[in-house]
């Protein structure tokens, strides 16, 4: 077999000899996103439906729904060259370097074969000590693929994650269709920034991307950086959206926005757990509580910025709240598993399809002594490929809440 890639780059380049055919950017082309907007430029993927967006003016929402992450473009084709136009929104801060590209990553037949980024695009500078930012405009830039072997194959093109994108055009070098459904189950999962993708260093090896390759299952991924707060339209996205396993990860986006006390919180996870059941009566639905945090085990939010590194490129956050406050049901992390353990033990005498893991057993103490959270919040890398690996291996295991033998 040929080597599936020979050369990828997101330069421009002389376009080739051959002709190209431009393929409309369709919904039959992407997975993971939930809705389309048509823009002056292309089409904006969303994780969250119009009428969701409608019912919350929240900045963080908006900019969390609309990066990509889990989203892809797939198609099977011959094409020995795929070309992407697409205008980014990349974020940088006010004081500090800047951060990374967004990467595309390329997958063959499944398998990883090649990452690219794409140029110019739109700079959302936010100045953190003052809550405010402004849309620098650019360029549409292209991320292109070449060297690809002549013959069929299943093309993957992951979005960056952490990056808003509009697709523009898609070019190719030979005719393309949509890929068939190749009898996957689909994971639906909704989670905080970290489920969102955080640090990972690419939109495949988020932890959710890597525990769908490892699991064999389609993602749908409803992680918000920020954005996991019980919300009812979230809820109501969960219900509405097809799905053979369901997972929601609740609590840490709770506490460090200082969002709601113990009283709010156990209706909400019942109401928010009521309405995906609404859609979804019976797949198998797994609760998990937070990952380790030490600055918010014990000690209520809100989280704030800590700008004392900011100059040497690290953004770091602390909590405010006062472990005192807890007796007047301010919410921490511990006391957030404690409930969720008690909601879901109760709602499983009812719901033998209902199931509980703490979050501890995928990020804890042991792992925070060795891959400690370079930010006081979120995981880097390696710890996402750690908690991908951990969650299939609870999730996915002969006799877990979504193995294969519950289909």
């Amino acid at each position: 077999m040929n080597d599936p890639l020979d050369d990828v780059t997101g330069a421009p380049t002389a376009a080739r000899a051959t002709d190209w055919i431009t393929m409309p950017l369709t919904a039959d082309l992407l997975r993971g996103a939930l809705d389309l907007e048509r823009t002056e430029h292309g089409v904006l993927p969303h994780r969250l439906p119009a009428r969701a967006r409608a019912q919350c003016a929240d900045g963080q929402l908006a900019m969390a729904e609309a990066q990509p992450s889990g989203v892809r473009l797939v198609f099977r084709t011959r094409a020995t060259a795929v070309e992407l136009d697409a205008l980014r929104t990349k974020n940088a801060y006010q004081g500090a370097p800047p951060r990374p590209d967004g990467l595309y990553d390329l997958l063959v037949d499944g398998r990883p074969a090649g990452q690219a980024s794409v140029p110019g695009g739109n700079v959302l500078m936010v100045d953190m000590a003052t809550g405010t930012s402004e849309v620098r405009p650019g360029p549409v830039g292209t991320v292109r693929f070449t060297g690809l072997s002549d013959r069929v194959k299943d093309i993957e093109i992951w979005l960056p994650h952490n990056e808003i994108t509009q697709l523009v055009a898609l070019r190719t070098d030979a005719p393309v269709e949509p890929l068939p459904d190749r009898g996957r189950r689909t994971w639906l999962h909704h989670g905080s920034s970290i489920s969102h993708g955080s640090d990972a260093a690419s939109p495949t090896t988020t932890w959710p991307a890597l525990a769908a390759s490892l699991g064999g299952v389609e993602l749908t991924n409803l992680g918000m950086g920020g954005s996991a707060l019980l919300d009812p339209f979230t809820a109501r996205a969960l219900r509405d959206t097809p799905a053979d396993l369901i997972s929601v990860k609740i609590g840490i986006n709770i506490v460090n926005a200082d969002l709601m006390r113990l009283r709010a919180f156990g209706p909400a996870v019942h109401g928010f757990l009521d309405t995906i059941r609404e859609g979804h009566p019976t797949t198998p639905l797994l609760v998990v509580s937070p990952l380790l945090c030490p600055i918010h085990e014990d000690t209520p939010g809100p989280a704030a910025p800590d700008f004392s590194n900011l100059g040497a490129g690290r953004l770091q956050f602390k909590a405010m709240g006062d472990p005192a406050e807890r007796a007047a049901g301010k919410l921490t992390l511990n006391v957030i598993r404690d409930e969720l353990t008690r909601i879901v033990k109760q709602r499983a005498v009812d719901d033998p399809n209902l199931s509980y893991l703490d979050g501890r057993d995928l990020y804890g103490e042991a792992d925070f002594a060795e891959l400690p959270l370079p930010d006081q919040l979120h995981p880097d890398a390696a710890t996402h490929r750690r908690i991908g690996d951990r969650f299939a291996a609870h999730a996915f295991r002969s006799g877990g809440p979504f193995a294969a033998e519950r289909a």
